[in-house]
C-alpha cells in the first residue's frame, strides 16, 4: 500500500512538473508598423492574435509610400540630419499602436535603429559615419547613447509613463537590427553591443519587466558571438537565420545549453520560408513553390525550432496579400500559406520552452 501511495505521489509530481513547464510562443516582425492606418492595424492585429502571436518587433527608421504591398502613412526617421534633429512622429505613432496591440495580447520589441538605415544613409549616422566608423567613433557612440535615452524617456500619453517603464506594452529593447552585418571588426562590434545594452539597462532604471536583447546577425553562429554570452547587460541573444541547416534542432540545441549556462535566453528573432524555389537563404528570384510544399516547409521548420525550445519571430506577417517582391519570405493575413503559418504559430504556444518568458508576455 505504501508503495502504491509513493508511486501515485511521484506520478502526481511528474504530471505537475509537466503541467508547469514553461511554454514557448510565436512572434513576428513588421518594420513599418508605425505607418499602418487604423483599419490596417485592426486586420493585422486580429490576424496575429489568431495565430497566437505574442510579440511584434518594430523599427524606428523612416518609411513612406507602399511597403511590401502596404500603402502606409509615411513617417521620418527618428533623427534626420543631425544628432539634435529629432522627429518624434514614429514614437508618437507607436504610442497608440502599442496600446492597441495590448488589447490583442501583443507586446512590442523596439529596435532602436537598424543597420539597414545606416547602410542606406537614411539618417545622419549613415551620412556622417557610414558602416565603418559608426561602431568605433567616440562621438557616434555618444550620440547613439542619447538616442537610446530619448527613445526610452518618451512618454506614452495613454499611461503617462515613459517607454522605459511601460512593461505592459513593451517586451524588449534592442540597440540595432543586425549590427555590423558583415562583422568586419568583431571585437569592436561586441564592445559596442555590450556598451549599448548597458545604456539600455541604465535607462530602464531598475525596471526588470522589460528585456534587453541583441538585434541578431546574418545567420546562426554570427548571431551568437562568444562575447555576448558574457555581457551582463544582455538578457536575450537573438538569432537571425534563413539557411535551413540553422533551423535544425541539433544545430540550435548546443546554443540553448550554452545560453542556459550563461544565464541568457534565446529567441529566433528572424526566420522565414522562401515563397520560391530559390535557396532559402537567398530568396531572390526563382519560380513559385507549390503552395503545399511551402506549407510543409513552414510547418516542419517551425516545429524544428520549437523542438529546440526557442520562441520564434516570423519574417514577416503582412496586413495584406504578399506582393511577392524580392527576398520573398512574407505571408499575408488570410493569404496563401496563412493557414500553415497560423497553425505553426499556435503550435509554438503549446511547445515546451527552454526559457521561461511568461513574466514578459501578456
Amino acid at each position: 500500500m505504501k508503495l502504491f501511495y509513493l508511486v501515485t505521489l511521484l506520478f502526481g509530481l511528474s504530471s505537475l512538473s509537466t503541467t508547469l513547464a514553461a511554454k514557448s510562443f510565436s512572434a513576428s516582425n513588421l518594420y513599418y508598423a508605425a505607418g499602418l492606418t487604423d483599419s490596417q492595424s485592426t486586420t493585422f492585429l486580429e490576424g496575429l492574435q489568431s495565430a497566437g502571436v505574442k510579440v511584434l518587433r518594430v523599427w524606428l527608421d523612416g518609411q513612406s509610400g507602399t511597403v511590401k504591398g502596404t500603402p502606409i502613412n509615411g513617417f521620418s526617421s527618428l533623427q534626420v540630419d543631425g544628432p539634435d534633429d529629432w522627429d518624434d512622429t514614429v514614437l508618437n505613432r507607436l504610442d497608440s499602436f502599442m496600446v492597441k496591440a495590448n488589447k490583442y495580447g501583443i507586446k512590442l520589441l523596439i529596435s532602436i535603429h537598424s543597420y539597414n538605415a545606416l547602410e542606406a544613409a537614411n539618417d545622419f549616422y549613415g551620412k556622417w559615419y557610414g558602416t565603418g566608423d559608426f561602431y568605433t567613433n567616440t562621438d557616434a557612440i555618444g550620440y547613439f547613447k542619447k538616442r537610446i535615452a530619448h527613445v526610452m524617456a518618451h512618454v506614452n500619453p495613454t499611461n503617462n509613463k515613459p517607454w522605459s517603464q511601460s512593461s505592459e506594452y513593451i517586451f524588449a529593447f534592442e540597440a540595432q537590427n543586425e549590427a555590423m552585418h558583415q562583422q568586419e571588426n568583431p571585437s569592436a562590434l561586441t564592445s559596442w553591443q555590450c556598451t549599448m545594452a548597458q545604456a539600455i539597462q541604465d535607462n530602464l532604471s531598475g525596471n526588470t519587466g522589460i528585456l534587453v536583447t541583441t538585434g541578431g546577425g546574418a545567420y546562426l553562429s554570427n548571431s551568437l558571438l562568444d562575447a555576448y554570452f558574457s555581457c551582463d547587460a544582455l538578457d536575450v541573444l537573438a538569432i537571425h537565420a534563413y539557411g535551413t541547416g540553422d533551423f535544425a534542432t541539433n544545430a540550435l540545441s548546443p546554443y540553448v545549453d550554452r545560453a542556459k549556462d550563461a544565464g541568457k535566453m534565446l529567441i529566433m528573432q528572424e526566420w522565414g520560408a522562401c515563397y520560391t524555389d530559390a535557396s532559402n537563404n537567398n530568396c531572390n528570384g526563382g519560380s513559385a513553390l507549390n503552395s503545399g510544399t511551402r506549407d510543409s516547409n513552414i510547418g516542419k521548420w517551425a516545429a524544428s525550432i520549437d523542438a529546440a525550445g526557442i520562441p520564434w519571430f516570423y519574417w514577416q506577417i503582412l496586413p495584406n496579400d504578399d506582393p511577392h517582391q524580392g527576398w520573398d519570405y512574407e505571408v499575408g493575413v488570410d493569404d496563401v500559406n496563412w493557414e500553415a503559418l497560423k497553425a505553426a504559430g499556435l503550435a509554438a504556444g503549446n511547445a515546451d520552452a527552454a526559457f521561461d518568458f511568461s513574466a514578459y508576455l501578456l
